[in-house]
């Protein structure tokens, strides 16, 4: 009898029932649950001949593909610490995560040698590099770095077991990197335990089958990419695994190919489909999932056209517990505005500036308790502290996220803003998520980004940064003249400004210290 349930036992015990199942297809190919799990079982074992030893870090950088699905699961059944870096990242942050990690080995590919070899001067802890499409020209790029080996020489199938099995559920499975809302990269760590809890609640709520088909465009860099992929995995279902978004005709084609049933994506994501002129039949579809931002009421409407047999969950989390909240689909259409209730296995409530619970139609802090809530992070104490703050047991800790919130008196949750991202105008607190949605409510605006600038006056000014539809026309007097039906006075943006488009980083959430960065200089740190 197992001692403890670990989260590669995911892949082991779905691998050992239903071995000749469809696993993961990708570029073309398809990958069995036996063969994954012997390729994992093969880099697994080479990395602990390699010395990586229970608790180290391993990082992944490399394309969004079957190695670094691979790769995660190996580094779990070598008792280490899996840190997935995502491929567009630059130079000097993968330096940094090596560095931070403290990663005596690293796999990645041949499309990011370059990066790879200037990033890892820096980590002289490093052992080991393995990199799939090594080739003698690669071999000589990288000869400076140690112990580098091709992928193929170390994830040949057959191997058949893993290393001994050297953790427990304590033990923590992986490293996510986030920046929040500001700040340098943190390491949110997360054990065993929390990892195994946030898929088995998402598992129940999603209601994922075993006849599922998950489409994964989303980077396996972050907790939303990832767990498509743990979650298929857990009940032995199928992944679909794309590079990413950037050419939607082609992923969609798939979709409708490989009869995908569940469609996990991000506001940026609908936005594009409701864009293409092109129509597929989506109606293998079951259910849709939303994450990353709030999703406009208007984009719920256009989703139940272009998947008219799917159920759509609009979800809130955060990387430190993986979700907080989900809306039953059955609410869509009265509590529109609404990021649902608490995900099973989790407990939830408000807080005021004195740490007081309050009840509803109150805004206040949201504080997340369960199974699921990270064990801190990485190297970070004092963050760590603000974060994970003492719980109602003795010993145990919460999650104070940082949200401001407020309860209807069903019990349903609404999202008002950050506690770091409020605009303190003339006297007045400000939610830019608030207006974001009264923007995003007018006909013809895409997207919306609200900022506080500088203002002698005002203190901070509100903001407002639009992208329109393609072809709309509407001008700063039209937009403005629609906020003040909708919003106080306060809270009515000073301007707002057309762009063709918003920064966004990786995952992409809009950048708003970028916006804030462009807009100085176009204003020469006058506004």
């Amino acid at each position: 009898m197992r001692a403890c349930f670990l989260l590669h036992d995911f892949l082991s015990d779905t691998a050992a029932e239903t071995p000749d199942a469809i696993a993961v297809v990708y570029d073309q190919r398809r990958y069995t649950y036996r063969e994954i799990d012997e390729r994992s079982n093969a880099l697994a074992c080479a990395l602990r001949e390699s010395g990586v030893d229970r608790g180290d870090r391993v990082v992944v950088f490399a394309d969004n593909g079957i190695e670094t699905a691979i790769a995660f699961w190996a580094i779990l059944k070598a008792n280490a610490v899996a840190s997935i870096v995502h491929p567009q990242t630059k130079v000097e942050k993968v330096a940094y995560t090596l560095a931070d990690t403290g990663a005596c080995a690293l796999i990645s590919d041949r499309a990011h040698e370059s990066v790879v070899a200037s990033a890892a001067r820096s980590a002289p802890q490093l052992r080991t590099v393995i990199v799939a499409g090594l080739d003698d020209a690669g071999r000589s790029r990288l000869e400076h770095l140690p112990g580098v080996v091709s992928w193929d020489e170390v994830t040949q199938p057959g191997v058949t077991a893993p290393p001994r099995r050297r953790c427990i559920d304590l033990d923590l499975a992986a490293l996510i990197y986030t920046s929040g809302s500001t700040g340098e990269p943190k390491g949110v760590m997360l054990t065993h335990r929390n990892m195994v809890a946030a898929a088995t609640s998402t598992m129940q709520y999603l209601g994922i089958r075993r006849d599922d088909v998950l489409l994964c465009v989303l980077p396996l860099a972050f907790s939303y990419g990832l767990y498509q992929m743990i979650t298929a995995f857990a009940r032995g279902a199928r992944v679909v695994l794309h590079r990413s978004f950037a050419y939607p005709v082609e992923v969609m084609r798939t979709v409708v190919e490989e009869k995908v049933t569940g469609f996990p994506a991000v506001p940026t994501i609908f936005a594009t489909l409701f864009g293409l002129d092109v129509k597929f039949d989506l109606s293998a579809v079951r259910y849709v999932t939303n994450a990353g931002a709030a999703l406009p009421v208007k984009h719920l409407r256009l989703l139940r056209e272009l998947f008219p047999n799917a159920r759509v969950f609009s979800m809130y989390g955060q990387t430190e517990c993986k979700r907080c909240t989900y809306l039953p689909p059955e609410d869509l259409e009265r509590k529109p505005d609404s990021i649902g209730i608490a995900v099973p296995n989790t407990e939830l409530w408000l807080i005021d500036e004195d740490g007081e619970r309050i009840g509803p139609g109150k805004v206040g802090e949201l504080v997340i308790r369960g199974a699921t809530v990270m064990n801190g992070y990485w190297r970070k104490p004092e963050l760590t502290e603000k974060k994970l703050r003492p719980g109602p047991l003795l010993g145990e800790k919460v999650l104070h996220t940082g949200d401001l919130c407020r309860l209807d008196e069903d019990g349903y949750l609404y999202f008002v803003g950050r506690m770091d991202d409020v605009i303190k105008s003339r006297g007045e607190k400000v939610p830019p998520a608030e207006v974001e949605q009264t923007l995003l409510s007018i006909q013809g605006i895409r997207e919306a980004a609200v900022i506080g600038v500088p203002d002698d006056l005002l203190g901070s000014a509100v903001k407002a940064f639009v992208v329109l539809e393609p072809g709309v026309r509407l001008d700063e007097a039209a937009i403005l003249r629609h906020c003040r039906t909708r919003l106080e006075s306060f809270k009515v943006p000073q301007n707002v400004e057309v762009r063709p488009d918003l920064p966004r980083n990786n995952n992409g959430k809009i950048q708003k210290s970028e916006l804030a960065r462009t807009n100085s200089q176009q204003n020469g740190d006058r506004t």
